[in-house]
Parts: C-alpha cells; structure tokens; sequence
C-alpha cells in the first residue's frame, strides 16, 4: 500500500516549486553530499580504492537512515519519501515540454531539450530533438520510476535509498573521464548492477503497453547499446512506437557515430512523436500500479 500511495502521491503533484524552491530536494542533497566527497577524497593515489570505500560509505549510510525512518511508527514517512523519490509526473513533464516548445520553434525545442540531456544541442534539428527527447524518457523511465520503486518493492526505504544514491553518485561521478575514470569505478559498476533487473523489466512492460513488437528485435539490439541498461527500455521504446532512436550525437564539440536503434522505424520525428512516449510512460507507469497492488494483495 505504501508503494501505491507513493507512487499515485508523485502522479498528482510531481515535485511542487513551492515546497523545493523553499527547501533543498533530496536528491539535491545527495548531490551536495556525493560533490563533497569528490572534492575530499578524489586526489592523489589509490583513486579507485578511494571511490569504493565513498560509495560503501554512502550505501551503509542510505541503508541506515533508511532502517531509521522506516522504523517511525505510521506509514506516512514512507509514503512520502516515496513520493518524493520518484519522478514520474516530473518526467512526462519535462518530456512533454520538449514537444510543446519544439511545436513553437526549433529553437524553443533545443533549448528546452538542453534541460534533459547532456549531448550537445546547438546543431540539432527538429527529429534529433525529438530523438533526444524520447530516448531520455525511455531511460529514465527506468531509472527514476521503475527502479526505485522496484527497490523499494524488494528493500523497503533502505532499498530505494541505497538506489538513489548509488544512481545519483553515477549521474554525478561514474564518467570515464580522466577525473572520474578511476574514483567513479565503483559508482558506475554498481549502478549497473542495480539497474541490471530494471531495466529489462522497464523494456519487458513497454512492451506490454505498446504495439508489443516482436520481442526478438529488442533482445538483438538492446545488448548493442553503449550502456549494459539503457539499451533495453530504448530499444523497446523505439521498436514499440516504430521509430529511430539513438544515431549520431555531438558531446563536447566530437561526433559520436552511434547506430540507430531500430534503423527500419521512422526517422523523420515530430512533436506527435513525443507525445506517443509521453503516452507510454504513463501507460508503463500504469502497469507498474497495477503490479504495486498485486505486490500488496
């Protein structure tokens, strides 16, 4: 029941500006703290060593103040870290903006796309925003709705915040960069463990919600992707709604020569096309309530 609420509380009112412009998110805080110790201990030698012993240290950390509100008498602190945890109505959201502002001007369209992903935007044109747009609702679809709710399903608050802030230290710390390649490590490899269950399960249901294509498609492609996870609730996304995804993107100024996911589906994307993922997140959000109840029975 906790889950339920949780996840019918975050539907309703996403993350509300006049409660997070007045008070730190806690992502947010997890962010400050991850920064901290980077800035602490990602120096010298022995980087890697350094980074697993940060990121046990954060784990034991999330558990523990996860055992501790979970002990509060009452399911209120539960729900409402829940809640707060999940992103779902903040990504149809954001998802959604893409496609209204692309319908304004490319322009609009690129720079509200800049807000969600992190290649470069300056010389996109309409069906890469689109691409961009989509891809990054298929991939955190995954990782900030599925997963953490499939977290809190197997550890309860200890679950879903050891996730969050091992996917958080990731976003943050697990680039291969020549700063990060080595204090990054262990953020990195275990958020791909994490999600490793997920993001299959991500790519299985939007499958369940959309044309349901054949699955032998998704199965040859997913596993191709440059991420060991995000491949799959991409390609499921593209070969569900029978579009292109992936391709060539520019990060820092250098072409990356990706292939297309789906490279048969429709190249051509429009705002139209966005609104269908939109459609699906909350259709595979949906089945995700329904498996929540059932979990609750």
């Amino acid at each position: 029941m906790t889950l339920i609420l949780g996840m019918v509380l975050d539907a309703i009112f996403g993350e509300p500006k006049w409660l997070w412009s007045r008070f730190p998110h806690p992502a947010v805080l997890m962010g400050r703290l991850i920064g901290a110790c980077d800035l602490r201990f990602n120096a010298g030698a022995d980087r890697k060593a350094k980074g697993v012993a940060v990121l046990a240290g954060l784990v034991l950390g999330a558990g523990l103040l996860g055992l501790v509100l979970q002990a509060i008498p009452g399911r209120i602190i539960d729900i409402l870290v829940v809640a707060v945890l999940l992103a779902q109505k903040s990504l149809a959201d954001h998802v959604r903006a893409v496609a209204d502002a692309l319908r304004l001007s490319l322009g609009d369209g690129k720079r509200a796309v800049a807000m969600i992903v992190g290649r470069d935007t300056r010389d996109m044109d309409k069906p890469a925003v689109a691409r961009s747009a989509i891809e990054s609702a298929a991939e955190n679809l995954s990782d900030g709705v599925i997963a953490p709710a499939f977290w809190f399903l197997i550890g309860g608050l200890p679950g879903l915040l050891i996730y969050k802030i091992v996917n958080t230290a990731d976003s943050m710390i697990g680039y291969r960069t020549p700063r990060h390649a080595d204090f990054g490590w262990a953020a990195a490899r275990f958020d791909d463990l994490l999600n490793l269950i997920p993001a299959r399960l991500t790519a299985l249901m939007i499958w369940a919600v959309t044309t349901r294509p054949d699955p032998r498609d998704i199965l040859q492609e997913a596993p191709l992707h440059r991420s060991p996870n995000a491949g799959w609730p991409e390609a499921a996304m593209a070969h569900g709604l029978d579009i292109a995804l992936s391709g060539p993107r520019s990060y820092d100024g250098q072409i990356k020569d990706y292939p297309f996911v789906n490279a048969s589906g429709k190249h051509a994307l429009t705002p139209a096309d966005i609104d269908a993922a939109v459609a699906v997140l909350w259709k595979t959000w949906g089945l995700m309530l329904v498996i929540a109840v059932i979990a609750a029975l």
